[in-house]
């Protein structure tokens, strides 16, 4: 298998309708993602944060060398890890948070404390993060090429959906914020978001339909 190693992908803003698939990272300018991701350092790039909970088809990790992903393989500070084309793959972080890809999607670990929360970039694709209500609440934030999304403790998707980039909350709430706006998304509610500059649209209940195939993008 030939395996498709996103090494030079220039991050930027591109049409909400053209989003599907590109593999584009938040967030690391016109720098390569390779340089970024070693500019973490060897320390950083070193200390696990997590471990493959469950995958379907292949997907890798990045540091300083490209790596296959295989169950209860660990995930490491300052990876980019990636799924292939018909592939999903579940992530368990350390502290009980799980984030699940769908196929051709891309995730930074920039900054992660099992205990506090940390920063993640998401870059393609699409994601559902996972948190139980009983753990202790932790800040995390997802950053995206349209904007931010803090999370504490819920279950959410974030990706392509109706032809735009978009946040659903499935279970308790995050703030969603681009363009100097910021929108608290409750259980029930999503909102679009299609360029970094402009403010999120406006919050709204999505229908059965919506939800559903959001979720099925992610788990087939």
């Amino acid at each position: 298998m030939r395996i498709r190693r996103p090494d030079h992908l220039p991050a930027g803003r591109f049409p909400a309708a053209r989003f599907s698939r590109r593999r584009i990272v938040a967030g690391l300018g016109a720098a390569p993602i390779a340089a970024a991701l070693l500019g973490t350092g060897p320390a950083a790039a070193a200390t696990p944060v997590g471990a493959v909970e469950g995958m379907e088809g292949s997907a890798f990790a990045r540091a300083a060398a490209v790596r296959r992903l295989s169950a209860r393989a660990a995930i490491l500070l300052g990876d980019l890890v990636w799924t292939e084309a018909r592939s999903r793959l579940t992530l368990g972080l350390d502290g009980g948070s799980r984030i699940h890809l769908g196929p051709e999607a891309q995730l930074v670990v920039d900054r992660f404390i099992a205990t506090t929360g940390g920063e993640l970039r998401f870059g393609a694709g699409a994601l559902v993060f996972d948190r139980d209500d009983d753990l202790d609440k932790i800040d995390l934030e997802i950053r995206t090429v349209y904007g931010q999304i803090g999370v504490r403790g819920t279950r959410f998707f974030a990706g392509p959906s109706n032809g735009v980039f978009a946040v659903f909350v499935e279970r308790g709430a995050v703030a969603v914020s681009a363009g100097g706006t910021i929108r608290r998304l409750e259980a029930g509610e999503g909102v679009d978001m299609t360029d970094p500059a402009t403010p999120p649209g406006p919050v709204a209940r999505w229908s059965a339909e919506r939800t559903e195939a959001a979720f099925r993008s992610v788990f087939g």
